[in-house]
């Protein structure tokens, strides 16, 4: 009705449009428009992927009570929308921080054969600093959302205290890495590379395992419930690929006969190498047992579909690189050939990891029975705070504390 008179006009679009909405009113425009509802399917549970369903003998009948009670076996949680940027950033950190580390330790031992070692660390924290830098922006859309990371520094925050880590550890990279690059640097920017390699052999320490504490502190299941273990082997990990790329890109006195390779640089390489691989195997096993320990139905994922077999290969991959490690070595061709066999079989292995490891969590976000079973034994996020013993909002003045009030997490939570 306008100024008491009828609108022929909303009569006439009320004859077209049964709900009495205006088409011009009604119409799908801007993101909702772009949405798109999937097609219902029989069966709650039937919406599950093959992969995370009970194994069932042929011809045997498994209701949805025996998995345990669910809203129409929809997920509780949004897997995570990560591309692959994610999972190759998780590599290169790795990667970079361990070179840093492993540098620094280099450079403050000395020694023969330190020198083209310590050259090669740099350089190789410099560029998986800018490769991280790059992966994370690509995720992210545009630089602006990185640089916005940095307003704030909290340090109960993992993210934003690996977009810290991260900026400061890729400045010291890159001035440890100038003297390499340019042959005739001036003496004191040597010894501000000196400086800068042991400071970001520092830094590098946090970083390698940073990205585990990261995707530890969510609510996706098969990640809360191996939070304890998930960092170490992101740590190790990332040590396993820096021993991995110095057998790919080594000079010729790694592969030197037996007399010459008691030097410094080689042994610490091959150690290192060997330490790390031994140390990642061990740790993956652990990181089974925690998570079936807090939950069976947690571990699902890192036995089967698509992770599981990531996982399985990676670890095979692993074990496969140690192997050819001991493996008894003549001449210097032989030496050249095994350690190169032995470093693709560890950066595939330490690659795969990483992708697994987020195929892992997308599987366990979607199923909603892992979630529930975390909360019935008391691990859901709320569980866990009230453990730790965490603050809980003020109550108001005269007002008695009934116990229900929403908690506050602490530092770590």
């Amino acid at each position: 009705m306008t100024n008491g008179t009828w609108d022929p006009t909303f009569d006439a679009e009320k004859t077209r449009d049964a709900r009495n909405v205006a088409p011009d009113l009604g119409a799908l425009a801007g993101e909702g428009a772009l949405q798109r509802v999937r097609a219902p399917e029989r069966g709650g549970d039937q919406r599950q992927l093959e992969s995370e369903r009970p194994q069932r003998r042929p011809g045997e009948v498994v209701s949805a009570e025996a998995e345990g009670p669910s809203y129409y076996g929809l997920p509780v949680l949004k897997d995570p929308v990560w591309r692959w940027y994610i999972p190759a950033y998780f590599f290169t950190g790795g990667l970079s921080g361990a070179c840093a580390v492993l540098g620094a330790a280099a450079q403050a031992a000395g020694g023969t054969g330190t020198e083209g070692l310590v050259r090669r660390c740099r350089v190789a924290a410099a560029a998986g600093a800018f490769a991280s830098a790059g992966l994370l922006i690509a995720d992210l859309g545009r630089p602006a959302r990185f640089l916005n990371m940095l307003r704030v520094f909290r340090p109960t925050s993992p993210m934003n205290m690996g977009a810290w880590l991260l900026s400061e550890f890729g400045g010291e990279a890159a001035v440890a890495a100038l003297p390499v690059v340019w042959r005739d640097a001036p003496r004191w920017l040597v010894r501000a590379g000196d400086l800068a390699g042991y400071g970001a052999g520092i830094l590098g320490l946090p970083l390698v395992g940073y990205t585990g504490v990261l995707i530890a502190n969510t609510a996706v299941p098969v990640w809360q419930g191996t939070r304890n273990t998930l960092p170490i082997l992101f740590a190790f990990s990332g040590a396993v690929s820096a021993g991995a790329l110095l057998q790919l890109w080594a000079p010729r006195w790694l592969h030197a006969q037996p007399g010459r390779a008691r030097h410094t640089g080689p042994k610490m390489v091959l150690r290192f190498g060997r330490v790390a691989k031994a140390a990642e195997l061990a740790v993956s096993f652990a990181l089974d047992r925690e998570a079936a320990a807090r939950a069976p139905r947690v571990a699902w994922p890192l036995h089967r579909g698509a992770s599981g077999a990531m996982l399985r290969a990676a670890r095979g991959l692993i074990a496969a690189s140690l192997v050819v490690d001991l493996l008894p070595r003549r001449g210097w061709r032989q030496r050249r050939a095994l350690a190169v066999a032995s470093g693709a079989l560890a950066m595939a292995g330490t690659l795969l990891l990483r992708f697994g490891v987020v195929q892992a969590g997308r599987a366990s976000a979607r199923d909603p029975h892992a979630t529930f079973e975390m909360q019935r034994r008391g691990r859901g996020g709320t569980e866990e705070a009230k453990n730790r013993g965490v603050a809980r909002m003020p109550s108001l003045p005269g007002v008695e504390a009934t116990g229900k009030e929403s908690s506050v997490a602490g530092p770590g939570v």
